[in-house]
């Protein structure tokens, strides 16, 4: 376990908030160890009606931690058997609502959590981005669907291939959040749409999301993207990209063919 998950119960809603907000909220596996099993709580156990992610700090979170991904690209593992895999998992598996509040960088899986979820509240200033592109990776996440679903290709491809980030405002406009918010509304905005949800009929709000989600389509393209990720996370490409991110300098990628 980690003390950067933390969880709580109130009301219905399941409160879990990343807390490693020095490292910008960056996801290590233990995180996402933790991350699934609060995730397949908020499934199982009944007095959850409502999941809710949350951050500490001044941002939701960098996505994943760096040091892991070098770490990970230099094993011969299969990338499936990590943790990150059965967060994923049980996002594809999750039948009840699930809501984010999202302040400051949203980055990779900081994005495409959003993806999961039913109410999204940004701040305004947020500023979301999926540079997987740019890390020399592939998306994940089962965002190579459900991105293009959302925003369409045209704007999906734009934001996978430049990597460059929109903010809360856009993110309104183009459909990836249901509220843009001051940055100091945000959680109490995020918490009374949690709370609303709470009191709905529980039964009926998980039939009506399952009926509107494929979680088997889901999991399966999760695993096929799996493959691609894992794959280019061993790359030369991806080292290269590595390499130029920990010594703050623009990779070059003018031989890879």
């Amino acid at each position: 376990m980690t003390d950067h998950i933390r969880t709580g119960l109130e009301g219905g809603v399941l409160t879990v908030t990343l807390a490693r907000p020095e490292k910008k909220n960056a996801i290590t596996q233990a995180m996402y160890a933790a991350l699934s099993d609060a995730t397949e709580r908020a499934r199982t156990d009944d007095a959850v009606r409502v999941l809710l992610f949350r951050s500490e700090g001044d941002s939701f979170s960098a996505g994943n931690d760096i040091a892991d991904f070098i770490a990970i690209g230099s094993q011969t593992g299969e990338p499936l058997d990590m943790s990150v895999f059965r967060f994923l998992k049980a996002l594809a598996e999750l039948d009840k609502p699930a809501v984010a509040a999202v302040r400051g960088r949203a980055v990779g899986i900081g994005l495409t959590l959003l993806l999961h979820c039913d109410m999204v509240v940004v701040a305004e200033d947020a500023l979301l981005s999926a540079p997987f592109i740019n890390l020399a990776l592939a998306p994940e996440a089962a965002s190579s669907l459900l991105l293009p679903q959302v925003l369409g290709h045209q704007r999906a491809f734009e934001i996978f291939a430049l990597g460059e980030p929109i903010d809360g405002r856009t993110a309104l406009a183009w459909g990836l959040a249901n509220r843009a918010v001051p940055a100091d509304q945000v959680e109490a905005t995020a918490f009374e749409l949690a709370g609303k949800l709470a009191t709905r009929a529980p039964n009926s709000i998980r039939k009506t999301k399952a009926l509107m989600r494929d979680s088997e389509r889901l999991w399966a393209l999760m695993q096929r993207e799996g493959e691609a990720f894992g794959s280019q996370m061993k790359s030369p490409e991806a080292m290269e990209a590595f390499m130029a991110f920990s010594q703050k300098r623009a990779p070059d990628f003018s031989k890879a063919g």
